[in-house]
């Protein structure tokens, strides 16, 4: 269904545009919409700003529009599978291998990687900065029953936040689901707004952290442990699968950003002069 009914959004744009166009420009204006792009891909990509900055230098290098879909990466791999995206970008090392080896993607490649940072009240009930490590850290958020807001939406963030209460031996769902521990379904901004207003701890990525200006009373309250990384990777949605898939401009817009100028735009993504992403397209990380 959403596949009829990007066709049709994408029908409606260009009568709209050619209606309003020159006649010399009807040309420009089908190339256009036929060379745009969908991208499935995370909040994190999107809320950090990131693709604000890349979007745009890709675009003007190629000529393809981007349209991106953000959404946690279960739904981003999910709208892959529908084929409803030509690109899934997305940060699960193990559902991005499943959604390969499935035959859903084709031509993976490591894009980028940052990391993820525990942030919590800066009065910190739990104890957390006593902690040496972040499944001791949520141990001690069990422990004291602490506010702990979780997307609760099958990203990738929640899957990283999930393994690690798993490392901890904790099961925060019989535990505390309702009580302590509040699963919103939401992407990372709302997350830690949720976390901002309730004064509850929260496992974020750094980039939407960095980009996030309703802080409240918020801090970093763990970061640097070995199980925070956070790589990133890309795929095209098998065109084998979904023969509507756009291969050749899907295929262009990984090319530029595992490129040296795709990684160079990353790594110019800064905000107060920190870099929200690290580009990994050639140590392969």
């Amino acid at each position: 269904m959403f596949t009829h009914l990007r066709l049709h959004i994408a029908g409606l744009i260009s009568a709209a545009a050619l209606a309003l166009c020159p006649l010399g420009a009807q040309a420009q204006v089908e190339q256009e919409v036929a060379r745009g792009i969908v991208v499935a891909s995370t909040t994190s990509t999107e809320q950090s700003g990131l693709f604000g900055h890349i979007l745009p230098l890709f675009t003007k290098d190629t000529g393809i529009a981007v349209k991106v879909v953000a959404v946690g990466t279960g739904q981003a791999l999910d709208i892959g599978r529908r084929g409803d995206a030509d690109v899934v970008f997305v940060h699960d090392r193990a559902a991005e291998e499943r959604f390969m080896a499935e035959g859903w993607g084709v031509g993976r490649r490591d894009v980028m990687y940052n990391d993820f940072v525990l942030v919590g009240p800066k009065s910190d009930p739990a104890d957390v900065a006593q902690a040496k490590t972040l499944a001791d850290a949520l141990r001690r958020i069990a422990a004291r029953q602490a506010l702990f807001i979780s997307r609760g939406d099958k990203s990738g963030t929640h899957a990283a936040e999930s393994r690690i209460w798993k490392q901890a031996d904790v099961d925060p769902v019989a535990l505390g689901r309702g009580k302590w521990y509040r699963e919103i379904g939401a992407g990372m901004g709302q997350a830690l707004n949720t976390a901002a207003a309730l004064g509850a701890y929260t496992l974020s990525d750094r980039g939407t952290w960095l980009a996030f200006k309703n802080r409240g009373d918020l801090t970093i309250v763990m970061q640097g442990d070995p199980v925070l990384f956070n790589p990133y990777g890309v795929m095209l949605v098998n065109p084998a699968r979904h023969p509507q898939v756009k291969a050749a401009q899907g295929r262009a817009f990984i090319d530029w950003l595992t490129s040296p100028a795709g990684q160079q735009a990353i790594t110019s993504t800064k905000i107060n002069g920190e870099p929200l992403f690290f580009p990994s397209a050639k140590t392969g990380l």
